[in-house]
């Protein structure tokens, strides 16, 4: 039983990489088709916004 919480959030559809996505493509572009382009790419895309932001990952 102590792996039914995260079948739970595995059964949401939605992951916290996906999330994190969404929520800085909204605050970028205020497009919900590039929301979703993003959310489906999700780390990849959150990896790819920290790396090329001034100040990168380094703050």
């Amino acid at each position: 039983m102590s792996g039914a919480p995260h079948r739970d959030a595995a059964k949401a559809g939605i992951g916290l990489g996906s999330a994190i996505a969404v929520a800085i493509s909204w605050s970028l572009n205020k497009s919900i088709v590039w929301a979703l382009i993003h959310g489906v790419l999700g780390w990849f895309y959150v990896i790819y916004y920290a790396l090329t932001r001034p100040g990168g990952l380094s703050g």
